[in-house]
């Protein structure tokens, strides 16, 4: 069969191109290694795209998540989805406080103030929002519901830069926590950012990545005593290295192109799957939302799910799950859970959701074959 001698089609694949490899390198020759001057500038230029006065680097989202828990004291529950990586609910548990699973909307992947608001109680002192794949929450029923109950809001951003809600950014309604993964909208390798409005939080957010003490290496060079350093905080090492930020910027200045591929694509894949209606079910966009698409995710029976995705990796096209199984069935939160959890929506998207292949890079030839196989399985 011609399928098997089809070239590799990744599920995903970063976009890295000759200046970014010339500003990595740039930065290494600097000497300086460690957090820096790339830093600030990533910082600088991520802030005043996601529109907040603060934006922090850092070694990854997940850090950027209990970092925001951590410098708000938050040591009760804390409501997040379960249909997301397991990072999402690790983060709650190493802040010192307690994950309590919500439910999904099935169609958009996200969770809304109606799956929210029900769980809220005495204990409950924060909400962590998922932007699943690339498109933004309802954002502001969900705002409201925060202010209402007095809820620190965190959006977990990872896979969602760039998206906007009724014009406003992903990260922009409360605490931001975004990922740089290399399977994220622009990449620098390992690396996440936190973005706030709260000049006195993201003071204590950067003495916390950094040991514990306010003031970075860099920033101490021009001290009288640059080698004193004190410590306010028992903190972590949670920086991100200059030459990645080198990195991260000069994606940044690429990311609206990333993202318009990335509607292309969908919208490609869109307009030629809808004729297995009934057999495959496309993404919806909730209205006032934008996706930008760091996953594309179709869902299929569950009893075909398993089957199509194999077929497919044997056919060379990268096909996969998110997220399977949910976070409240992974074996250290079924068993930290002093319940089951019942979550219908969250448990049917799970058996029945598959990522297809999709990245900026993506030739229109392969966005046919990924298409083409697709139908064949269903054509056998």
């Amino acid at each position: 069969m011609s399928a098997f001698l089809d070239k590799k089609i990744p599920l995903c694949k970063p976009s890295i191109n000759s200046d970014d490899l010339k500003v990595v390198s740039d930065a290494i020759k600097s000497g300086w290694l460690a957090h820096g001057s790339c830093n600030h500038d990533f910082e600088d230029n991520f802030a005043r795209y996601i529109g907040v006065k603060h934006a922090i680097t850092m070694n990854s989202c997940t850090s950027a998540l209990e970092i925001a828990l951590k410098a708000h004291g938050i040591k009760g529950e804390v409501i997040i989805p379960s249909f997301t990586w397991v990072a999402t609910a690790n983060a709650v548990i190493n802040a010192g406080a307690t994950p309590v699973f919500a439910d999904v909307d099935y169609e958009t992947r996200n969770l809304s103030s109606q799956h929210i608001e029900s769980l809220i109680n005495h204990k409950t002192e924060a909400i962590i929002v998922v932007h699943f794949g690339g498109q933004i929450c309802l954002m502001a029923d969900i705002l409201k519901l925060c202010e209402k109950h007095h809820l620190l809001l965190v959006e977990d951003s990872a896979e969602t830069i760039g998206a906007r809600f009724d014009h406003r950014q992903a990260g922009s309604f409360g605490v931001g926590c975004f990922s740089f993964f290399p399977t994220k909208n622009i990449t620098t390798g390992e690396g996440g950012m936190l973005t706030t409005n709260d000049q006195s939080f993201a003071t204590k957010c950067r003495a916390l990545i950094s040991h514990g003490i306010s003031t970075t290496t860099f920033a101490r060079e021009n001290q009288n005593n640059p080698w004193e350093r004190a410590a306010d905080y028992a903190g972590h090492n949670y920086r991100m290295p200059n030459p990645l930020a080198a990195l991260g910027n000069n994606q940044l200045a690429r990311l609206e192109k990333f993202n318009s591929r990335r509607k292309d694509i969908a919208h490609f894949y869109n307009s030629k799957l809808k004729t297995l209606d009934g057999l495959v079910k496309t993404p919806k966009i909730a209205q006032g939302a934008e996706h930008v698409y760091q996953t594309y995710t179709i869902t299929v029976e569950k009893r075909t799910r398993n089957h199509l995705v194999k077929f497919l990796n044997h056919c060379n096209v990268g096909a996969s799950v998110h997220f399977d199984p949910p976070v409240h069935l992974q074996p250290f939160y079924k068993n930290f859970l002093e319940k089951r959890c019942v979550l219908p929506s969250t448990e049917k998207l799970s058996a029945e959701v598959i990522s297809l292949p999709i990245y900026p890079d993506m030739t229109l030839k392969d966005q046919r074959l990924v298409v083409k196989r697709v139908k064949e399985y269903f054509a056998r």
